[in-house]
């Protein structure tokens, strides 16, 4: 039985969520709050599998109260979200960035045609969730800290040009997506392509959540567009993205791969074609395994590749997948692959092969 506690200041949404909660069996609501200090209470009493969380509530809203909930009594949380406006939207990454692990749009309501669909999803995510070993977030990358030179990465170098920068992520990679496009310098000398497993509604948000704390230009990729050295181009809703010769940007309505659109598995292989030993490719924290044969791929071409290391991921399934696949040339938690990435901004052009 996964324990649930639902955090929410309408009484009527409220009682919504507890009734979707409700229809599965293997749910159970042990509690409700209204505030966030009524929430970081019922966490430390109920000890919860699992916690839903409003962002805007009275006294102490979501965010606050995410950030002391993974404080004291680390807990998985999934914010749940009514809003549609953009910059509402990135509040809710905050609460990703203190801890949550995922961000949800708030179920239709009963009688709309995407109740059930939207229903179904709250009731899968809250199971997946309650499998999470919830891990604290990792030391941020120290003042002066040096990036590891190539040698020291067991790798060599060798004269060419870095084209491209492709990067798979899911369930816990926001935060991740983050301390890496923070690390970068404005100067990047290649476009960086990104695919973010997410619900529908929330990529805008995400994006602007993303460039509050990055010196490179962030935007949605559109169809057709040339990607420009140094811009961060990120895989909007319910499209496939993938790259195409001259640098343009090809957005489509081909079949979801590993259930998923965007898939990061779509990605990488029109990366590998198109770059293969140019590119530079990885798959941060996420479930499932989207986009680890592919990486594989890439490896094989040439490529440098790499995996997020278990100890930073919220969930391995993807970065360990890959590793078990013999795909990833490098293991990193996140401010090393920010290093890495940053090294060959420093060096320039740059091939890098194993040893």
């Amino acid at each position: 039985m996964i324990n649930v506690l639902v955090v929410e200041d309408s009484p009527v949404i409220r009682d919504f969520i507890v009734f979707i909660l409700g229809t599965d069996p293997n749910i159970c609501v042990v509690g409700t709050a209204h505030d966030g200090e009524a929430a970081i209470d019922a966490v430390h009493r109920l000890r919860p599998h699992v916690v839903t969380m409003d962002i805007h509530m009275p006294k102490m809203n979501g965010l606050e109260a995410t950030r002391r909930i993974m404080e004291t009594d680390p807990t998985p949380i999934i914010i749940v979200s009514g809003s549609n406006d953009a910059q509402e939207v990135v509040s809710t990454f905050n609460a990703v960035e203190a801890g949550a692990l995922a961000v949800l749009r708030r179920p239709a309501g009963i009688g709309h045609p995407e109740h059930e669909t939207t229903a179904h999803e709250l009731v899968q995510l809250v199971k997946l969730m309650s499998e999470v070993k919830v891990v604290r977030r990792w030391p941020q990358k120290r003042f002066g800290e040096q990036a590891p030179r190539a040698v020291e990465m067991g790798l060599a170098q060798e004269p060419a040009k870095l084209r491209i920068v492709a990067i798979g992520a899911s369930t816990g990679g926001p935060p991740v997506l983050q301390t890496i496009l923070a690390a970068l310098p404005k100067t990047f000398p290649a476009p960086i392509v990104i695919v973010q497993h997410m619900a529908t509604g929330f990529s805008r948000g995400f994006m602007e959540w993303l460039a509050k704390s990055s010196a490179l230009p962030l935007q949605l990729a559109t169809h057709g567009e040339v990607m420009l050295a140094g811009h961060v181009y990120l895989a909007p809703d319910e499209v496939q993205m993938k790259v195409a010769p001259h640098g343009r940007l090809l957005l489509t309505k081909d079949n979801a791969e590993n259930g998923l659109r965007p898939s990061v598995s779509y990605l990488f292989r029109s990366v590998a074609e198109v770059y293969g030993c140019d590119a530079v490719a990885g798959l941060l924290s996420g479930m499932g395994r989207d986009g680890a044969e592919e990486l594989r791929l890439l490896k094989e071409k040439g490529a440098v590749t790499f995996a997020q290391d278990k100890d930073s991921s919220v969930v391995h399934g993807m970065p360990g997948e890959a590793i078990r696949l013999d795909a990833a040339m490098l293991v990193l938690p996140p401010e090393k692959i920010a290093a890495v990435l940053s090294s060959l901004a420093i060096n320039g052009h740059a091939q890098w092969r194993n040893i």
